[in-house]
């Protein structure tokens, strides 16, 4: 069992920019995030794991990175859109391949709301 707290969430405007960070109890697994919109299905959005994996939805606006040492993992988030609008989980777990992460252990998730 892996202890994952996210911060970073909060409200901003379309075309604005977030940074989530997530703290885990260790850094030997897989890393990423998920988040799920109101009505929807918890779907991937990043991960890191030597490569990375980014969902065709945000990829080329939001950046995923991690610091091992600190056992941190983090996502820049630029030109946010409403659709965006979500909680946001941080995720440790087996690698899928390419960067994609397993959701195995989650964290409480952070609100990102994105207003047009």
């Amino acid at each position: 069992q892996v202890h994952l707290e996210e911060s970073g969430g909060g409200s901003v405007q379309a075309g604005g920019s977030l940074r989530l960070s997530c703290v885990g109890s260790t850094s030997t697994y897989c890393m990423g995030w998920f988040r799920q919109a109101p009505g929807k299905e918890r779907e991937a959005v990043a991960g890191i794991n030597g490569g990375t994996f980014y969902a065709s939805a945000v990829k080329d606006r939001f950046t995923i990175s991690r610091d091992k040492a600190k056992n941190m993992v983090y996502l820049q988030m630029n030109n946010l859109k409403p659709e965006d609008t979500a909680i946001y989980y941080c995720v440790a777990g087996r690698g899928g391949g390419g960067g994609y992460c397993r959701p195995d252990n989650l964290g409480r998730g952070t609100q990102v709301t994105v207003s047009s």
